[in-house]
């Protein structure tokens, strides 16, 4: 809780007080190198010539400035000895404090030329002390100080790694990172390198901005009373004659003490009288530019009433005195100025990255919230169509929210529910209801729908007043096809619900079938069918493929990277449906072994082409006795188009890449599987290929920041990557991960950044199985199994378990570890509150 609030405060914060910061940086950037770039801007103004003479003293350069000028002046600022022009300063205005500052040859006691570039520097001071905006403004840039010391230290502890003393994970940048990733990966990063910087600049820029810090701080480091820091003038006095200063006697005092290393000094005159004469002198030995010695003499007799030298006070009141040198980083010498220099330049590189991370962030929660429906359901009791449906991998809640939409253009109104929240209350008021269900595997229920299938279908429920129809989802290759949509079908048909059509069957996503069922709904509700029911297949670049497991036992699994057409928005635990092709050579075999021709000309889609072409999207059987004797026309428009083979998707929007984890899958005979071949070997590299996402809510990470234990093998890790990725992203570190594979040496997929992100303490724990590398195979559910106590206690802390992989074999072996550990009635549970989710394949 602690965390998320810093993490709150840190980014609102940072999108108010970070623009004023960006620019308090740049400006104290262009001011902190002034004199320097002044002199060369202006070498002939303020460079003087290096006469044989010494320096004027006071008593000579004093009445001839005054003479010059028609002022009072009332401090000099020289360095004897250099080609350096010197600096004057005139008494202020009453009730000002400070007057008119101006440059003069030492040697000649001459006023010189206003320096060209001095009024941008003196807008540059103003705009960093207060941005120009007088003494409201000052309470703003010292607000913005104490806001850069909060962020200074909320980004330490909220970055702060697992491995804090690997300076690898403090200092290094992931430069394969994209979009928001990367962005994060910069501000965390370079933030870290400029952390230094910017607590010496905010700790030292508040001297200046609060009483109560500079009294503190006075009191803290040094014995001199507070109100009393020495260089802090007040107002000049109002009215009054000038004291009188015996010039002869006050140089003589001053050479008295420093002697002859003296190589700069600032004289600052009384202002009134009963007032010392004080100077700041530096000698040839100084350890930085502002480690001042301190001198107070008798204007009148030069006699020497205080000797305050920098060597001899202590750490505390060095510090003190350094101040300023501290905040432009000159106490470390002219690299401590670069540095701090360039710290100051970066920071509007935190201000944008802050902004763009904070805009990425709202860009997901508007799409966030436009993914689940544009449609609104009508709130029960209100006559509405009740739509419930059970879905393991999204698809069925996309056709749920489809059918909605469709009775709702006919004027309907309609309540669209997870099957896992109808209860017994619900049906009984229902008086119209439409089921889209999945089966998951073998007849088995969804997931999410386990509890339902618990709950109601064991016991009985009088609903002779529903009327309703089933659209089933399944997988004609399993036995009990559509197993658990008929078990609801019969258990309906039990209550003395009535069906208002035949149950429609949907094979793989079978277009034909979804069309069927549309047509159906349209004459029994008068609702227009919608066409296409889902989204079409858009255009993408493969623009990488990377084998993550070369040398393996195990068949090869690629990082496979794509690039949409067209802006494409999607959530970690989605799906991507990709569109496979035959490939070419595979095409020409067929139509050898059964003596046709490819290159007859066929229509598809309305647009001409080749037969091989158009082959090259359709299933092809291996016997043809019935197509014998067809045309290539009729040929092409019997053949059975491919269907869409679906991928776990690896990374976030803001990566800016859609990536996938794919294993190549063998046939019978030893050829390539469709889609993982299309996708692996044959679709040309950088060359485009048909895909389309599919939400899949039932797998999308908590809201909250809940411990997350996320287990899979294989190529299932894409989807756990993906998941991953969005809790670093939102700050969440109890992520533990669980991963198998055959061999460490070449199966550890993804392992530097997994390796990170343990690092980082993003990942508080990562357990891998390699089953091959030992006598006796040993396998993620073995590993879950060895950590039962640890477990126990992520889950009574509320952790949450997602399972991605292989149906068979891993996510039975999960499963029956988590019956051991919690007994069925807790997996149930565990289920039922939606902490026990799977993308099973």
């Amino acid at each position: 809780m602690v965390k998320k609030i810093l993490f709150q405060l840190h980014w609102l914060l940072g999108i108010s007080a970070g623009l004023v910061l960006a620019l308090m940086g740049v400006t104290g950037a262009a001011y902190s190198f002034q004199d320097e770039l002044l002199r060369a801007l202006n070498p002939e103004v303020l460079q003087v010539a290096v006469s044989d003479a010494v320096v004027l003293p006071p008593a000579e350069l004093v009445p001839r400035l005054e003479a010059a000028s028609g002022q009072r002046v009332v401090g000099l600022w020289l360095q004897p000895g250099s080609d350096q022009a010197a600096r004057v300063a005139f008494a202020p205005a009453p009730g000002e404090r400070r007057g008119p500052m101006r440059y003069f040859d030492p040697y000649r006691a001459e006023l010189l030329a206003e320096p060209s570039g001095q009024g941008f520097f003196d807008l540059m001071l103003r705009l960093h002390r207060f941005l120009a905006l007088g003494e409201y403004g000052k309470q703003v840039t010292a607000a913005c100080t104490l806001a850069l010391l909060f962020f200074c230290l909320s980004g330490l502890y909220l970055r702060w790694p697992r491995q804090a003393l690997n300076w690898r994970v403090w200092l290094t940048f992931d430069w394969a990172k994209r979009g928001r990733a990367f962005n994060w990966d910069l501000h965390a990063v370079a933030g870290t390198w400029c952390l230094a910087f910017y607590l010496c600049a905010a700790l030292t820029g508040l001297y200046w901005s609060y009483d109560w810090y500079r009294e503190g701080l006075t009191r803290l480091l040094s014995d001199e009373p507070a109100g009393q820091q020495r260089g802090r003038r007040g107002p000049s006095p109002a009215g009054g004659e000038p004291p009188e200063v015996n010039y002869q006697a006050l140089w003589a005092g001053i050479q008295g003490s420093t002697g002859a290393r003296l190589s700069a000094y600032n004289l600052r005159l009384p202002l009134a009288a009963g007032q010392p004469a004080s100077v700041f002198y530096l000698l040839d030995d100084a350890p930085h530019s502002r480690a001042f010695n301190q001198l107070q003499l008798d204007p009148l007799s030069g006699e020497v009433k205080r000797h305050q030298r920098y060597a001899d006070q202590p750490f505390g009141a060095q510090l003190l005195s350094s101040i300023y040198a501290l905040h432009v980083g000159s106490y470390f010498g002219l690299p401590g100025r670069l540095l701090m220099l360039l710290a100051s330049l970066a920071m509007p590189l935190f201000a944008i990255t802050g902004w763009l991370l904070y805009l990425e962030r709202r860009r997901n929660q508007r799409a966030l919230r436009a993914t689940r429906g544009a449609l609104v359901s009508t709130p029960s009791g209100a006559g509405a169509w009740l739509i419930g449906f059970a879905s393991q991998s999204g698809f069925a809640e996309r056709l749920a929210w489809q059918t909605a939409g469709q009775l709702q253009a006919a004027g309907l109104a309609v309540e669209v529910q997870p099957l896992a929240r109808l209860d017994e209350q619900r049906l009984r008021q229902a008086q119209h209801a439409l089921f889209v269900l999945s089966t998951c595997g073998d007849g088995e229920a969804p997931d999410s729908a386990r509890g339902f299938e618990r709950k109601l279908l064991g016991q009985a429920l009088a609903l002779p007043h529903l009327r309703y129809a089933m659209l089933a989802l399944g997988d004609r290759q399993y036995a009990q096809f559509c197993g658990f949509a008929l078990r609801v079908q019969d258990w309906l048909a039990r209550q003395g619900a009535r069906s208002l059509f035949a149950p429609v069957q949907v094979d793989a996503g079978d277009a034909s079938a979804l069309a069927r069922w549309q047509r159906q709904l349209g004459e029994l509700t008068g609702a227009q069918p919608l066409g296409n029911p889902a989204p079409p297949f858009a255009r993408w670049t493969l623009g990488r493929r990377e084998r993550l497991n070369p040398g393996s036992q195990g068949a090869p699994t690629y990082l496979l990277g794509l690039n949409p057409s067209q802006p494409v928005d999607w959530c970690a635990g989605d799906i991507l449906e990709v569109l496979p092709r035959q490939a070419e050579s595979r095409v020409q075999a067929w139509l050898r072994a059964h003596g046709l021709e490819g290159s007859e000309s066929v229509s598809l889609d309305g647009r001409p082409q080749p037969l091989r072409q158009a082959l090259l999207g359709k299933q092809l059987p291996d016997s043809v006795a019935q197509l014998v004797g067809l045309s290539a026309q009729a040929l092409s428009d019997t053949l059975v188009p491919l269907a869409a083979r679906d991928y776990s998707i690896a990374s976030l929007p803001s990566d800016g890449v859609l990536e996938l984890i794919v294993r190549q899958q063998r046939q019978v005979d030893g050829s390539l599987g469709l889609g993982s071949g299309w996708l692996t070997e044959h679709a040309p590299l950088h060359g485009q290929l048909l895909a389309r996402v599919r939400r899949n809510s039932g797998f999308h990470a908590p809201a909250d920041d809940r411990p997350l234990i996320l287990i899979g093998n294989g190529s299932g890790l894409a989807g756990l990557r993906s998941l991953l990725k969005a809790r670093v992203a939102s700050g969440y570190r109890r992520n533990w991960l669980l991963f198998g594979e055959r061999n460490a040496a070449h199966d550890s997929y993804c392992q530097g950044e997994l390796q990170g992100w343990l690092a980082s303490g993003e990942l508080a724990r990562l357990d891998l199985a390699f089953s091959r590398d030992q006598a006796e195979k040993l396998y993620v559910q073995d590993r879950l199994g060895e950590a039962a106590d640890l477990l126990r206690a992520w889950l009574a802390a509320g952790a949450a378990v997602y399972v991605c992989g292989s149906r068979v074999g891993m996510a039975a072996g999960v499963d029956a570890v988590l019956h051991d550990v919690l007994g069925a009635a807790g997996v149930r549970e565990l289920t039922e509150q939606g902490r026990y989710r799977r993308d099973l394949y």
